[in-house]
């Protein structure tokens, strides 16, 4: 009995060893569970980081040659990838999110709590394995102490019969002995009822034990596991919604990143850049056949195999510069630079654009102004009705300040609609369409004819970059003396002082800032040494040491009309 008694709680015993570690190793998987969730999280945000960074390092920088690519459709479709790119980077920041807050933070309240219920179990559990072996220790000893009672009566009561058949025992030594024995057989009852009642409270406990309190507590304890694996697989579940929820989103985004890529259109964008980069000049006249002959010197040009000095017109100029013709189509222009204000460097229809940004931006600043006084005008008048909020007269010298800006930025806006009305007169497409072609002459009579010096065709200063002549109501009669040296140019040889064939006044001032021109003031005469050759340029001398060039638009010119190749202008 005592054997089995034994094997039920040694296996009782280990049964809670085994629930024990396979509850612990539960635990355990919960939290390696919720670990591999926490990483995936940090994944999740530092993706998103690297995708908000990716698409931030490649939006366009402000002021930059990337933000004025953006009227491309093609340019425009990539902007909108990357902003749809950076909502798809914020929708791997929703995932972290709800990864956080949907599983890790439950799992680890859960965990809390799974820890607790799980101590209480088998604290219950060693209790009751406790309070069992206490019975059966008690029952023990009232059993040990029972036969201990019994063995003694028995030697009582036998001592007691040897004194009462001892004839030599005095009767009171027999009483002594009688009364011994009857104490040790009553002694023997009691420790028998006692047994009996020990042995009732033990099968009790044991029964309960072993049906009750035992069952209960295996039952907890699979309850308890069932509802850890239960919510490791809610948990999984909600680990794929969390990535579900988001995907209309993303599919969103990567619709819009699809359209983005639709909207790209060749044409548009091919048509952009003609209207980027269009000159507004007329193409070039046939280039004239040249005799030889003797005592006759062909034009060269600076280069055999260029366009760039327009069709061998280059002209010595002083200094040692040469004077260059239109740009040719894939020429490059290697003289760009910041330029001066009115944009004359450019050609016509970039001048004007340039010229009408300028003018869009001065606008944007001359709102902004007028913004700022409206409400400093209104919180003077607040300071006004109600002198406790603020002196009314700390608010003139801020108005004195933005007036003085305004009527400045008025005054640079005249300035630059001025310039714009300017080359919008002259541009070919708004002119006269019977004079748009530079240098077609209408003949009035056998040896004169009128132009409409409207600039059909920008002219390029001699260090390369490009002036506009000034005036689109300036007509000029022209006299074409027909005489073979009309279009002679200087011989390789030394260069001669060169005769004076006429006079010129000029109509705006001009500073020779580059090489080889010449700097005039408004109502200056000069004397004319060379005529414009179609390049825009005329050659002018102050005096005999002070010559150089000057655009043929900033002048009036008087030819003498007996010179060499003249022209009369009127």
């Amino acid at each position: 009995m005592e054997e089995r008694m034994g094997n039920c709680w040694s296996y009782t015993k280990d049964q809670f060893d085994n629930l024990e570690k396979h509850t612990q190793s539960g635990i355990e998987f919960v939290e390696r569970y919720s670990k591999f969730v926490k990483e995936r999280s940090e994944i999740e945000i530092n993706y998103a980081k690297q995708i908000r960074n990716l698409s931030k390092k490649y939006q366009p920088k402000k002021n930059s040659r990337e933000e004025e690519e953006n009227k491309y459709t093609s340019c425009r479709a990539f902007l909108s990838t990357l902003n749809e790119l950076n909502d798809y980077a914020g929708q791997h920041e929703v995932i972290a999110e709800n990864l956080t807050s949907q599983i890790i933070a439950e799992l680890s309240r859960y965990l809390t709590e799974l820890k607790a219920e799980r101590k209480l179990h088998f604290n219950d559990g060693r209790k009751a394995q406790q309070q069992i072996e206490i019975s059966w220790k008690q029952l023990e000893s009232s059993k040990r102490r029972f036969e201990r009672d019994c063995k003694e009566a028995d030697r009582a009561q036998q001592y007691f019969e040897r004194m009462d058949s001892d004839i030599n025992v005095t009767k009171a030594d027999v009483e002594k002995a009688r009364q011994q024995a009857q104490m040790r057989h009553q002694m023997a009852a009691d420790s028998k009822t006692e047994y009996s009642n020990y042995l009732t409270k033990f099968n009790q406990e044991q029964n309960e034990h072993y049906y009750t309190l035992i069952p209960n507590i295996f039952q907890k304890l699979q309850e308890m596991e069932e509802r850890r694996i239960e919510r490791v697989g809610v948990s999984m579940k909600t680990y794929a919604e969390v990535d579900r929820e988001v995907l209309p989103i993303v599919g969103k985004c990567l619709d819009g990143m699809t359209k983005a890529a639709e909207s790209i259109e060749p044409k548009t964008d091919s048509k952009q850049v003609v209207e980027s980069y269009k000159s507004g000049f007329e193409p070039p006249g046939d280039v004239e056949f040249e005799d030889y002959g003797p005592g006759q010197t062909m034009k060269r040009t600076v280069s055999e195999t260029s366009l760039s000095n327009s069709r061998g017109e280059a002209k010595e100029r002083p200094g040692g510069g040469k004077s260059k013709g239109k740009l040719w189509p894939f020429i490059k222009n290697k003289n760009k630079g910041s330029g001066p204000e009115d944009f004359s460097h450019l050609p016509p229809e970039q001048r004007r654009k340039k010229l009408q940004a300028k003018i869009d931006d001065i606008n944007k600043d001359i709102q902004k102004e007028m913004d700022q006084k409206d409400a400093l005008t209104k919180m003077k008048g607040v300071y006004e009705k109600n002198p406790q909020m603020g002196d009314p007269a700390s608010v003139d010298p801020r108005l004195a300040e933005i007036a003085m800006n305004i009527e400045k930025l008025q005054s640079e806006m005249q300035k630059f609609e001025g310039w714009l009305a300017e080359v919008e007169g002259r541009l070919p497409w708004k002119s006269d369409p019977s004079r748009r072609q530079s240098g077609l002459y209408e003949t009035q009579n056998s040896n004169s004819t009128t132009v409409a010096n409207n600039c059909a065709q920008d002219r390029e200063s001699p260090d390369g970059s490009y002036t506009e002549e000034q005036s689109s109501e300036t007509q000029v009669k022209v006299a074409i003396a027909n005489t073979p040296e009309f279009d002679d140019e200087f011989d390789d040889g030394d260069e001669e002082t060169l005769p004076t064939i006429g006079t010129c006044k000029a109509i705006y001032p001009f500073e020779g800032h580059n090489e080889g021109t010449i700097s005039v003031t408004e109502g200056e005469l000069l004397y004319v040494i060379e005529q414009d050759k179609g390049d825009g340029w005329t050659r002018v001398r102050r005096n005999e040491e002070e010559e150089g060039y000057v655009p043929t638009s900033y002048v009036e010119v008087f030819l003498e009309t007996n010179a060499k190749g003249a022209m009369t202008y009127i």
